[in-house]
C-alpha cells in the first residue's frame, strides 16, 4: 500500500521522534524547574503540610528586691493545647480533655470562643496543668492526636498574698487588648500578660520574645512526633527588674497588720522616694491567677465586700485628719503668720466658738496655751482651728493645691487616685450649690472637710518633712537610667522643718499621742489621726486610725518614713502607730544588722507586764 512505503514510513517515523523529543525536551524541562529552580519552593510546601510550628512562650523577667531577693520569678508548668482543626472536633477533643484536666461549661465556652475569634492558631486549653494530668495524658498519647503538652515557664510569686498589691497579676490577653495600641505589636492570642501593678507598668519589659518550635503532622494534621534537628527559634527571656522594696519589710507588715481589719502601710526612703513597702490589706494570691483562675474564685474576690483587689494604698482616699495638720503648720510658717513659739490669742479649754457654734477639741480637758510644737505634741485642735483662721479660707486653698494635695505622686504603678482638695471657693458651688463662708476653713485646717488623701501621697508630703522640704515621686523600680522624678517642695527654712520635726518627735514622747509606740533603738517622729467618714458621723462605725511619721539612729536624719490607715480603727494611737512603729523598727533592724525581737513598742513592753530600762 502507499502508506506502507518505505519513504513514507521514515517520514513518520522522523516526524514522531521529532514529537518525541519536543515531550520528553517538555518534560525535561518540567523536571529541571521543579527539582531544581522551584525545589526550595516545593519543598517548603512539603515542610508545611508536614509540619507545624507552635509558639514557645518566653519566661517573664525576674523581679528583685533592694537586697536581691527573689520577689517574682519562674519555675516549669506545663501547658496543654489542641492544634487547629475544625470546630466540631474540637468540641469533641476538649470533651474527652475533660475528666484529665477538669473543664467547666463555662471555660469550654470561653475556649470556643477563642478558637472562633482564631481558628489557625493553637488553643491553649490549660496552663498549669498538674503532673498526673500530664501523665494520664502522655499513656494515652495515641486517643489525643491532635493534643500537645509541652513544659512553659510558669510565673511564681514568692511570698503571693503579701506582694500582690505591689506585682499584680497576670492572665492571657483578651481580645479587647490585643486591639488596643498598647498590645499592638508583638502580640498574638495565648500570650500572657500583665494585668495589674508592676505586671501591667513594665508589661514589656518583663515580656521576653516568643520562639517557635515544630511538630510533625500527618495528612489529617495528627501529631505524629518533633522534629529532630530541624531550625527553631530558641525564646529570648524578658529583662529582669530591681526595685527599691525590701521584701523582708513587706512581708513582715503582712504579718503584723490586724487581719480583723483594712487598710494600707507605705513605706519610702526619704533619701531618694524610693518604696520600701506598698501594703494593703486585706489581699489576693497572686499565684491563683497562674494558669487561669477558676470562675468561682475570680467571682469571690470581684464580690467580696472587702474588696481583696483594691489598692487601698495608691486608690484608696480618706480623710488625713491629724496628720494633716503638718500642712496647716506648714502652710503658715511659709507665710510668715506664725513662729514656732507662739500661742494663739485663746488657750485650749476643750472646744472653741465661732460664728455661733462650738467647734469641739478631741481632749474635753484642753490643753490650755499651747505654741506651735506643743499643739502638734498634744494634736491640739483649738490651736490648729485658729491658726487656719488666721491663715484665711482663701490662702489655705490656694497654699494646699500649690504644694499638690489635689495631685497624684507619680509612683510608678498602672493606676493612682488623686488626692481631693478645693482650689477655690468655686467647689462648694459646683458640688453642694452655695457659697462658702470662712468657717469651712476650721475643719480642713485639722485635716477634715472636703479633704481627702491617700496613704500613698501622706507618705510622700511626710518625705517632704523628714527632709530638707522636697520629695520626689515615689518609685518602685530602682533603675538609675530613668529620668529624675520632679520633686514635691516646700518652701520651708531649715528652722522651720526643725520645729515642725520637733513636734512629731515630742509626739512620741511622754505626754504625746504615740508614747506608746516609741522603739529603744530608734527615733520615731509621727503624728496621729483619726479620721471622721460618713458611717463614723452616722454612729454605725468606728473613725479611720492614721499615723505618718519617721524614723532613724538617735540624733541623726530619718531614715524611712511610713504612712499608716487603719479603716474604722478608731484611734491613730492604738490602731495605726504601733503598725508604723513595728515596720520603722524591724527595716532599721535588718538594715543595721541588729535581731528583730517579736516585742518591739514601749507599749507591748508594757502589756507583757514589764517597764524596760531604756523608756526610762
Amino acid at each position: 500500500m502507499k502508506n506502507s512505503h518505505p519513504i513514507a514510513l521514515r517520514r513518520r517515523a522522523r516526524g514522531a521522534l521529532v514529537v518525541l523529543v519536543g515531550v520528553m525536551g517538555v518534560l525535561g524541562l518540567g523536571f529541571f524547574r521543579v527539582q531544581v529552580l522551584a525545589s526550595g519552593t516545593y519543598m517548603l510546601r512539603a515542610e508545611s503540610n508536614r509540619l507545624r510550628p507552635l509558639p514557645v512562650p518566653a519566661p517573664r523577667g525576674t523581679v528583685f528586691d533592694r537586697y536581691g531577693r527573689v520577689i517574682a520569678d519562674n519555675v516549669p508548668g506545663y501547658a496543654v493545647s489542641v492544634l487547629p482543626e475544625p470546630r466540631d472536633q474540637i468540641v469533641t477533643t476538649l470533651a474527652r480533655l475533660r475528666p484529665y484536666v477538669g473543664i467547666s461549661e463555662a471555660q469550654m465556652t470561653r475556649l470556643l470562643q477563642e478558637r472562633d475569634r482564631a481558628p489557625r492558631q493553637p488553643l491553649v486549653v490549660t496552663m498549669d496543668a498538674g503532673f498526673e494530668a500530664v501523665s494520664a495524658l502522655e499513656e494515652r498519647r495515641h486517643q489525643f492526636p491532635n493534643v500537645w503538652v509541652e513544659m512553659r515557664p510558669k510565673r511564681r510569686y514568692v511570698s503571693g498574698p503579701a506582694v500582690s498589691h505591689v506585682m499584680g497579676y497576670i492572665s492571657q490577653v483578651t481580645a479587647q487588648e490585643l486591639d488596643s495600641p498598647e498590645f499592638s505589636e508583638g502580640y498574638e492570642q495565648g500570650m500572657i500578660v500583665g494585668k495589674t501593678g508592676l505586671e501591667r507598668q513594665y508589661e514589656h519589659e518583663l515580656q521576653g520574645e516568643r520562639g517557635v518550635r515544630y511538630v510533625e503532622v500527618d495528612a489529617r494534621g495528627r501529631i505524629v512526633g518533633d522534629v529532630a534537628g530541624f531550625t527553631s527559634v530558641s525564646a529570648n527571656p524578658g529583662h529582669d527588674i530591681h526595685l527599691h522594696l525590701d521584701l523582708g519589710l513587706q512581708e513582715w507588715i503582712h504579718h503584723i497588720f490586724p487581719d480583723t481589719l483594712s487598710g494600707a502601710v507605705v513605706a519610702l526612703d526619704p533619701a531618694d522616694g524610693g518604696v520600701l513597702a506598698l501594703y494593703s490589706w486585706p489581699t489576693y494570691d497572686p499565684n491563683d491567677f497562674v494558669g487561669g483562675i477558676t470562675s468561682s474564685a475570680w467571682e469571690g474576690l470581684i464580690t467580696d465586700e472587702k474588696k481583696p483587689m483594691y489598692n487601698r494604698a495608691v486608690l484608696g482616699t480618706y480623710a488625713p485628719a491629724s496628720t494633716w495638720k503638718l500642712a496647716t503648720a506648714a502652710i503658715a510658717l511659709d507665710l510668715g503668720l506664725v513662729t514656732p513659739t507662739e500661742t494663739m490669742p485663746q488657750p485650749c479649754t476643750g472646744g472653741y466658738v465661732f460664728g455661733g457654734r462650738r467647734y469641739r477639741c478631741w481632749s474635753p480637758q484642753g490643753h490650755g496655751d499651747v505654741n506651735l510644737t506643743e499643739a502638734i505634741q498634744h494634736s491640739c485642735d483649738v490651736y490648729f482651728y485658729q491658726l487656719g483662721l488666721r491663715i484665711g479660707l482663701d490662702r489655705l486653698l490656694r497654699s494646699a493645691t500649690d504644694i499638690g494635695f489635689s495631685d497624684i505622686c507619680g509612683i510608678d504603678l498602672p493606676e493612682e487616685t488623686s488626692g481631693t482638695y478645693p482650689a477655690t471657693r468655686q467647689w462648694w458651688v459646683d458640688n453642694y450649690g452655695y457659697q462658702p463662708r470662712e468657717g469651712e476653713v476650721l475643719s480642713l485646717a485639722i485635716g477634715q472637710g472636703p479633704n481627702a488623701q491617700t496613704p500613698l501621697k501622706m507618705a510622700q508630703f511626710y518625705v517632704a518633712l523628714a527632709t530638707d522640704g522636697t520629695a520626689p515621686a515615689p518609685r518602685l523600680i530602682d533603675d538609675p537610667t530613668l529620668p529624675e522624678p520632679d520633686a514635691w517642695a516646700l518652701d520651708l527654712t531649715p528652722e522651720a522643718l526643725d520645729a515642725l520635726r520637733e513636734g512629731l518627735r515630742r509626739a512620741t514622747e511622754p505626754g504625746g499621742t504615740a508614747y506608746r509606740s516609741r522603739l529603744e533603738l530608734w527615733d520615731l517622729l509621727g503624728k496621729t489621726g483619726t479620721g471622721q467618714n460618713n458611717l463614723s458621723v452616722a454612729g454605725l462605725a468606728e473613725d479611720h486610725a492614721w499615723f505618718a511619721g519617721m524614723a532613724g539612729p538617735p540624733g541623726e536624719a530619718p531614715e524611712i518614713v511610713v504612712a499608716v490607715m487603719v479603716e474604722y480603727g478608731a484611734h491613730g494611737s492604738s490602731a495605726a502607730a504601733p503598725i508604723a512603729a513595728k515596720a520603722a523598727d524591724y527595716y532599721l533592724r535588718t538594715k543595721y544588722g541588729i535581731p528583730v525581737d517579736t516585742i518591739q513598742t514601749l507599749g507591748e513592753h508594757i502589756d507583757a507586764g514589764r517597764w524596760p530600762a531604756w523608756a526610762n
